[in-house]
This record gives structure tokens, C-alpha cells and sequence, in this order.
């Protein structure tokens, strides 16, 4: 069990991020992976649901936004796909499993591989020595970042996507279940960045308009040269706070840079926001991070 020091819970709370390398072993690595590739093989899209996934936002807003399929996702295990990787009527123009950009948003509520992962007794530890008194976990996501197509993500807080009052009380749990490296798309952070507050929100866009989802204020522009790359070897663990900013870009490479995954609110004295794209439902209740 990777031992976390009050040191490294120091350091997280200055920089919204804290790298903790090999805190999964290469089995449960191994099987997340296994698993996902039986999921995978077994995904039957209606063709009507094929939606990419995108985070540019003007795509993000018309392929997500129309997409009943994406906002009721979040107590589902849904697929969202690489731009390019589908004919003008849906159907595959590469194999399945090298099409799909991640698979989303309740792996940890309803597949038994990722939710003794989530739940698993070091994570659990973890959130105790992060103080978190009631934490509840609310989306996890499976990311496949496939080689040569894996799309950039552009500098984001998650707190744009996930909103609480007050800010300050969602964790993200990212673990790479491979190496990942500069050339395959590693996650970059400004350190220090958490403390600023949030500029942009994603909400629910009031029934009746064209897009279910609409963006509220806009991404400051961020300067290149403040990021520093955090590669990471195969079970890592990236700890990232709600509100740093972070980026990865384009794979390019030959290989993969699979990901597991998953976001934790403190729910003691919190609430979330009922715009929020994403809420609990009486089928899923957010479910205790704690068993």
C-alpha cells in the first residue's frame, strides 16, 4: 500500500495535484483493462446515440448538448467515440475497440471490477488522511486516449463541470493503467492554480432550447509555459483538486494511455448544484465513497 505522508497532503494542498506513483499494482491495473475489452466487446450503440466526444467548446455544446444520451449517462455505462472514427451514418470506419474515447459514468456504481477499485481499502484510506468526512463518489470514467487519434483535452478545471457550494469539495481519483508519457498524452497542471475560484460553468441549459447543456462565463486564455507535464508510470495515481487547472494533448503515439478514472465530493456541509449536467437519481444515488 503506497503510504501517503503528511508531507505529500502538504504539497497537494499547495498545488491542486499530488503524483503518487505505483499506489495500484500491475493485477489491478491488469484487470481494469481486461475488463473494459470484455465491455467493449460486448457494446451494442443504437446508431442514433454515436455521439463524439469532444471538449472544444463549440462541439462540446452540439455533439454532448443535443445529446440526451450523454446527460442521462451519469447512472449508465455509455460509450462516447473519437472524432473521424464514424461514417456519416454511424458505422465504424476503424475496429470498435480503437473508436471508443471513453465509456462513462457509473462504472464504479455498476461494473464489480471498477467499483472494488473505487471502493478499495487503500482509496478509502486515502480520503481519510485527505480529512474528507463524508465523502460520495459522483461520475467515473474509463479513458482510452487511443493511439494517433486520442484527442487533446483543453486547459479545464473539473469544477466547470462539477459544481458545489461551496468550491473546494471535488476530488479526482486518475490512475494510469499504463505508462503515461509526453509522447502519449500525460496530464499537464499549473501548480498553484486551485485557489482562484472557477471562470467557466457548464449548466443545464433551460428546457425548450436547442442544447440540453450551455457554457457560462469563458476559459481564460492560459499561457503554455506556465504547465509542467507529470508523466506517470502504469498504477499511479494523480490526485486532482476540483479546481486546477489541467490539460493533455494530442496523442501521437504509437501507444494507448488508458485511465481509470473517478470524482469524489465531500458531502459533509456541501451542495451540488442542481444545474450541474450530471445529478444523482433515485437509481443512483450518489453512492458513499466509505463502506
Amino acid at each position: 500500500m503506497a503510504f501517503v505522508t503528511q508531507h505529500q497532503i502538504q504539497k497537494f494542498r499547495e498545488d491542486g495535484f499530488l503524483v503518487l506513483e505505483h499506489f495500484f499494482t500491475a493485477e489491478e491495473c491488469d484487470s481494469m483493462r481486461n475488463q473494459i475489452q470484455k465491455i467493449v466487446a460486448e457494446m451494442e450503440v443504437p446508431p442514433h446515440c454515436r455521439t463524439e466526444f469532444s471538449t472544444k467548446e463549440d462541439e462540446q455544446l452540439q455533439a454532448q448538448g443535443s445529446s440526451d444520451y450523454f446527460l442521462t449517462s451519469g447512472d449508465k455505462i455509455r460509450f462516447f467515440f473519437e472524432k473521424g472514427v464514424l461514417d456519416e451514418k454511424g458505422n465504424f470506419l476503424i475496429p470498435k475497440e480503437k473508436s471508443v474515447s471513453k465509456i462513462g459514468h457509473a462504472l464504479h456504481a455498476y461494473d464489480p471490477v471498477f467499483k472494488q477499485i473505487t471502493h478499495s481499502s487503500k482509496v478509502q484510506e486515502l480520503g481519510r488522511k485527505l480529512g474528507l468526512e463524508r465523502p460520495v463518489v459522483v461520475q467515473s470514467m474509463y479513458i482510452f486516449k487511443q493511439p494517433g487519434i486520442g484527442g487533446e483535452v483543453t486547459p479545464h478545471q473539473d469544477a466547470t463541470f462539477l459544481h458545489t457550494e461551496p468550491l473546494g469539495r471535488v476530488l479526482g481519483f486518475w490512475i494510469a493503467l499504463e505508462d503515461a508519457t509526453q509522447e502519449n498524452g500525460c496530464l499537464w497542471f499549473i501548480p498553484g492554480s486551485h485557489t482562484s475560484g472557477i471562470t467557466r460553468r457548464m449548466v443545464r441549459a433551460p428546457s425548450g432550447t436547442s442544447t440540453c447543456v450551455e457554457f457560462v462565463g469563458s476559459e481564460p486564455g492560459y499561457d503554455d509555459s506556465q504547465f509542467i507535464p507529470l508523466p506517470i508510470s502504469k498504477g499511479g495515481l494523480i490526485l486532482i483538486h476540483g479546481e486546477v487547472v489541467h490539460k493533455s494533448e494530442l496523442n501521437s503515439s504509437e501507444s494507448s494511455r488508458h485511465v481509470f478514472t473517478f470524482h469524489v465530493m465531500e458531502a459533509k456541509g456541501t451542495s451540488w448544484s442542481k444545474e450541474n449536467w450530471l445529478q444523482p437519481t433515485p437509481e443512483l444515488p450518489f453512492p458513499s465513497l466509505y463502506t
